[in-house]
């Protein structure tokens, strides 16, 4: 899959099929009042030829332009100078009294090429040498030809500069969707890290300090290194994003109250679920399974293993809801902002962060009665 690969360049393609387009029109546009006013020609096998060049051009020019490794800027200059050379052949052609030139409107197509291809000086560029040449080539300026005069000076550098502008925002707009997914990646892998190995090294740390003796200095390690990994998650300013090797299918689907029992294998841990099945999307169900695995955990590294907990899940047509309870001595006022000002991110981003990523809400009610996190999730989330 392509991903932010060639921004510009995409935003060029798009214009160069749309020119392609009007060449076209432009081009029976073109042939349709030159047959109409044939009798304008005083040399009519001359017009015909030109007429052929026309369309010759036409049909190489949307070869041309359709791949950008074609698309050099000698040939964009071409373009032009055919452009230039039926406007010059145009009172040879039809006299010196002529009203109206051969290719009419057509001319537009060269001059948009180079605005779209050298941006608005190139336009400007183009502009002045198609007006002044129309001008040069006619006895008298009227009052039509100063106006269509007029409309090819400012179609150039207009169109020009709304090109460079549309290949700018096409740039900036990848450039943020990179930094966002690499939030949301940074922010997963905090998670994921969280769940595992910051829980172990705390776990050894406090385990260490009970024992004393040489686990006193295991768990001093482990808690040196517990503060080093918790800094570099912290630190980490963006994280490339990373493809899973396979897929999982978008319409994939799992029993969340099934996952949730698994739960229930865990000592002094209690689990109520409806006595039918809860489907959701089967990475939905990863995701709340996790945030209530992160729940016990705080409950069995903070009010200890053999703390009992329960966890009770409600599903509704619109939402499913979810409590996870223990009867601990609950939590210090700010601890849990000391926590995330630390780094410590368990109830930030394995909990609150999952949960908001799944478009719900986490609600936690903490005192000496113990805790309790009551978790609202949409039917609806992805």
């Amino acid at each position: 899959m392509r991903l932010w690969s060639r921004p510009a360049l995409d935003v060029e393609d798009r214009l160069f099929r749309a020119l392609g387009i009007l060449r076209v029109v432009l081009l029976v546009n073109a042939i349709g009042l030159n047959a109409y006013r044939a009798d304008n020609f005083e040399r009519p096998l001359a017009g015909v030829l030109c007429v052929l060049v026309m369309v010759l051009w036409t049909g190489t020019a949307l070869v041309v332009y359709a791949d950008p490794a074609r698309r050099r800027p000698w040939f964009v200059g071409l373009d032009l100078f055919v452009t230039l050379t039926l406007l010059v052949a145009s009172p040879i052609v039809k006299g010196e009294s002529f009203n109206a030139t051969v290719p009419g409107f057509w001319v537009m197509c060269a001059l948009l090429a180079w605005a779209i291809r050298f941006h608005w000086r190139g336009g400007l560029l183009a502009s002045v040498l198609v007006a002044g040449t129309d001008l040069l080539v006619r006895d008298e300026v009227t009052q039509g030809n100063y106006g269509n005069t007029f409309l090819l000076l400012i179609a150039g550098p207009i169109v020009g500069f709304m090109c460079e502008s549309l290949q700018l925002m096409a740039k900036e707009r990848d450039e943020a969707q990179r930094a966002a997914l690499a939030d949301a990646e940074r922010a997963r892998l905090a998670r994921a890290v969280h769940d595992g190995v910051l829980q172990v090294l705390a776990l050894v740390q406090r385990r260490g300090a009970e024992l004393g003796g040489e686990a006193a200095d295991l768990g001093r390690l482990a808690g040196e290194q517990e503060q080093v990994l918790r800094t570099l998650i912290r630190s980490q300013d963006a994280v490339s994003a990373s493809s899973s090797s396979a897929a999982e299918a978008a319409d994939a689907v799992a029993d969340l109250a099934a996952a949730l029992g698994e739960l229930g294998a865990r000592p002094h841990v209690s689990v109520a679920t409806p006595g039918t099945a809860v489907e959701l999307p089967a990475a939905v169900v990863r995701e709340v399974v996790a945030v209530v695995a992160a729940c016990l955990d705080n409950v069995a590294v903070h009010v200890g293993p053999s703390a009992p907990a329960w966890v009770l899940l409600e599903a509704f047509p619109d939402r499913i809801e979810l409590s996870v309870r223990d009867e601990g001595p609950g939590i210090p006022a700010g601890r849990l902002e000391a926590a995330a000002a630390e780094g410590r991110l368990g109830v930030s981003e394995s909990i609150c962060g999952r949960v908001t990523d799944l478009g719900g809400t986490a609600e936690l009610s903490t005192g000496s009665f113990g805790t309790e996190w009551e978790l609202v999730v949409p039917r609806g989330a992805r």
